[in-house]
């Protein structure tokens, strides 16, 4: 379960999604995110899905890869069905049993909810999997630029984030080899019910926050003995600047949005029409 987890990992391909500029997929991955709740009816999804195909494709992960991360929200995907399904009232009773039933306003809301969840995962995912950490902060720190007029920490911002994201793959791989450690030791995490599996997990956080704490003191020292003192004056070895595709991407990102916009107007509009 813990070599599950994908976010923050780097797969690197030869792509055109890999080589877009890092500012280019962090507009996209907002924008998609956004179009996901303006999306409404089978044909919001429809295209929705049309467009995460296109970019799966395009990146060159391979799908069962990417799907790996979907594992860990396993349990948050069933509960969010579940309240969906039960606890909306519709119109037509679907299905009764006691004081549980399903409504057709309910089952169509938990298969969007559960839809919108795995493509909020997967579409976060292609941005994570396709660009480096330090493309993210140099992206992040050009997209949040006009914030220093106001005074905004943006450099420090995108450095944290960064170091965050970078941090999420050695820390699960930290809490796999102590698990490891601790089963060598004939601790047992596979059974018991869900309580008894949580309080086995308690022995794992004291030794992982330690091994955190020293990482995290290892890299305070490194970035000290380098001088760094934040982001005034610093030079980049690797500036962004926007190419053609980027601005090719830009163009079907935005036709994709207003696309997914008209789709959720005109779905409106035929709701409004049939009442």
């Amino acid at each position: 379960m813990i070599r599950d987890i994908t976010l923050g990992q780097y797969y690197p391909a030869k792509s055109t999604i890999h080589k877009l500029d890092p500012r280019v997929k962090l507009v996209t991955t907002i924008v998609f995110i956004i179009s996901l709740f303006v999306a409404k009816g089978v044909v919001g999804y429809a295209i929705a899905s049309l467009f995460l195909a296109m970019v799966i494709r395009m990146s060159r992960v391979p799908f069962s890869y990417m799907t790996k991360g979907l594992k860990a929200i396993i349990m948050i995907l069933m509960l969010t069905v579940l309240f969906n399904l039960f606890l909306i009232d519709g119109d037509f009773v679907l299905w009764r049993f006691g004081f549980l039933r399903i409504t057709d306003k309910g089952l169509k809301t938990a298969v969007f909810m559960a839809v919108r969840l795995i493509y909020l995962i997967l579409g976060s995912s292609i941005m994570t999997l396709t660009t480096t950490p330090n493309d993210l902060t140099d992206g992040l720190e050009k997209l949040l630029g006009p914030l220093k007029k106001l005074h905004v920490p943006v450099h420090e911002i995108s450095m944290m984030m960064s170091i965050a994201l970078r941090f999420i793959p050695i820390l699960l791989e930290e809490t796999d080899k102590i698990m490891k450690a601790q089963i060598a030791r004939g601790a047992d995490f596979e059974t018991g019910n869900l309580l008894q599996k949580a309080k086995a997990m308690v022995p794992l956080l004291v030794p992982l926050f330690i091994s955190a704490f020293r990482r995290a003191n290892d890299l305070a020292m490194a970035m000290e003995a380098r001088c760094y003192h934040g982001g005034d004056g610093r030079t980049k070895m690797k500036p962004l600047h926007y190419e053609s595709r980027d601005r090719i991407a830009y163009a079907v990102v935005w036709g994709y949005f207003l696309l997914m916009a008209a789709a959720g107007w005109a779905a409106s509009f035929y709701a409004v029409m049939w009442l």
